[in-house]
């Protein structure tokens, strides 16, 4: 087992950022790392998601969701062909700060299998996670401020 993880500080709050992770149809707009997910937004669905992690290949696949919890958590569990050869669990938390107004975006994947050795570019899926983070708390925050 290998994790990644990467977390932002958003200057909105969860509801913001809710929004904008789940707002699937606007991510060819803003989101380096994942530019395309398609499919529905509950437990036990399918998505298609397209991830280009920096310097790295691209790979679309289909991940079965596994939460949805408005607006602290979605997780979504992807496999390569068959359990246990590649497969990444894909976490995003979002932890409301003290103050109500911010919040702790972290964004994490779990891979497992025999071929995440061979497979895996780690650094480029942390760099990826680190772009989207970047990117989704700049839109959080100017949603926040064109509101408010």
């Amino acid at each position: 087992m290998r994790t990644i993880e990467a977390e932002r500080v958003v200057d909105a709050p969860p509801e913001a950022v809710w929004t904008v992770l789940t707002d699937f149809a606007a991510y060819p707009e803003w989101n380096p790392f994942i530019p395309r997910i398609e499919g529905d937004l509950r437990e036990g669905a399918r998505l298609r998601v397209r991830v280009e992690p920096p310097g790295s290949r691209g790979a679309t696949f289909r991940p079965e969701v596994q939460v949805v919890r408005p607006p602290r958590q979605l997780a979504w569990l992807g496999r390569l062909v068959v359990p246990h050869l590649f497969d990444g669990r894909h976490e995003f938390r979002l932890v409301p700060l003290a103050d109500g107004e911010r919040t702790r975006f972290v964004q994490r994947e779990t891979f497992g299998g025999l071929l995440v050795p061979v497979l895996l570019d780690g650094e480029a899926i942390r760099r990826g996670f680190e772009a989207m983070n970047r990117r989704l708390a700049e839109r959080a925050e100017g949603t926040v401020t064109t509101e408010g």
